[in-house]
């Protein structure tokens, strides 16, 4: 069963953006939703024109979009605020600067998850953790207390490397860079925790968070069909050691939060396994889905199921998602075809957008019913 049964409801969720292929400040947003520009330009430390006297927009201290995907996720359960980050995007340098534009505090990190073994998505892991120490020193606390360790959720198979080939022949191409190795990752500061079962991030105090991590996504859809091209490096059972298809990129898992009065919020980093699969798996919860955060993975069209995937999610889910969020690599094609059928349920995002979505009890009563997938 790929999700946690057992999830903690939360009072209210907040996430940012911290990395994304894109930086979008210019579309008008729904409620709960903020860009980077004007979270900026509202901080009383936003500098000033010395000509003029109002805020600066200072291009040289925003942040960057790369080919990747982080996002920072906080939970409130009653008086306790837990703070994830889930992915870390492709490399270390637009995670720092982007920690830096929006002056995230990494020093109450309770975890970081990994999402899946793609470099696009762990490339930053190192420089969170190493930025997270730094933070915790400015603030006096003594190098090498255990209070330093954050909790590093990784699913264990991790590949010896990763690559590309071309269908449909499939020949290699090129390959990913080495995702960071368990001993850089504890050398860092990570307290490493192994898990391919659904289960749900307790801190290190034992508290609940209310953010699940899925096991492995069951695939039950027809039209999906993983990531065609996919290339691991590994030894297969006579001990024979090179490039083998990998399409369905089964370490990958997603996070899901539930929103009291508004339903579950499920993040999807890439969406190889399919996001009607991911959708699928979250039935047992028995909650309708509120929004769909993260990448769609659906291109090139060619080969991944856009058509059948808008169909989904913009008429086959009852009651249909408030807001999908096309991140990633969803592609600007399925995002028009997805704008064109649902209309301002697909939100513009990108790096530096922020959202923010308080829970009622009010209705929660009603939310029990859930949700169903009609044919």
């Amino acid at each position: 069963m790929a999700p946690p049964l057992s999830l903690t409801q939360v009072d209210k969720l907040e996430f940012l953006i911290l990395v994304d292929n894109f930086i979008e400040w210019i579309s008008v947003l729904p409620t709960g939703f903020s860009q980077e520009l004007p979270q900026h330009l509202m901080r009383g430390d936003a500098p000033k024109d010395d000509l003029t006297g109002l805020p600066i927009i200072d291009f040289d201290n925003y942040c960057c979009g790369a080919h990747g995907l982080s996002i920072l996720i906080k939970t409130t359960i009653g008086d306790s605020t837990r703070t994830v980050l889930f992915d870390s995007g492709p490399e270390p340098h637009s995670i720092a600067r982007n920690i830096s534009a929006m002056k995230v505090d990494l020093t109450n990190l309770d975890a970081i998850v990994l999402s899946h073994w793609h470099r696009d998505h762990s490339g930053g892991i190192l420089k969170a953790l190493e930025i997270r120490k730094e933070q915790l020193q400015l603030r006096k606390t003594p190098p090498g207390d255990q209070d330093e360790m954050v909790l590093v959720d990784l699913h264990p198979d991790r590949p010896i490397r990763r690559g590309i080939s071309r269908p449909p022949d499939y020949t290699p191409i090129c390959a990913l860079p080495p995702d960071p190795s368990f001993d850089e990752i504890e050398r860092k500061g990570g307290k490493i925790e192994l898990n391919d079962q659904p289960h749900e991030i307790i801190t290190k105090d034992g508290s609940n968070t209310g953010i699940g991590v899925s096991g492995e996504i069951e695939r039950v859809t027809e039209f999906e069909v993983g990531l065609p091209g996919a290339l691991t490096w590994m030894k297969d059972e006579n001990g024979q050691e090179g490039w083998f298809n990998d399409h369905m990129i089964t370490d990958e898992r997603y996070v899901v939060v539930d929103v009291k009065g508004q339903g579950l919020v499920v993040f999807s980093a890439c969406s190889h396994a399919g996001i009607c699969n991911v959708i699928t798996s979250l039935r047992p919860l028995e909650r309708p889905i509120k929004a769909v955060v993260g990448g769609l993975h659906l291109v090139p069209t060619q080969y991944q199921p856009a058509v059948e995937t808008v169909d989904f999610l913009s008429r086959r889910i009852q009651p249909p998602p408030d807001y999908i969020l096309p991140l990633h690599c969803t592609g600007l094609e399925p995002r028009a075809m997805l704008r064109e059928k649902m209309g301002e349920k697909i939100v513009p995002c990108g790096t530096g957008v922020k959202v923010v979505w308080s829970g009622t009890d009010e209705d929660d009563e009603e939310l029990v019913k859930g949700f169903k997938i009609i044919a």
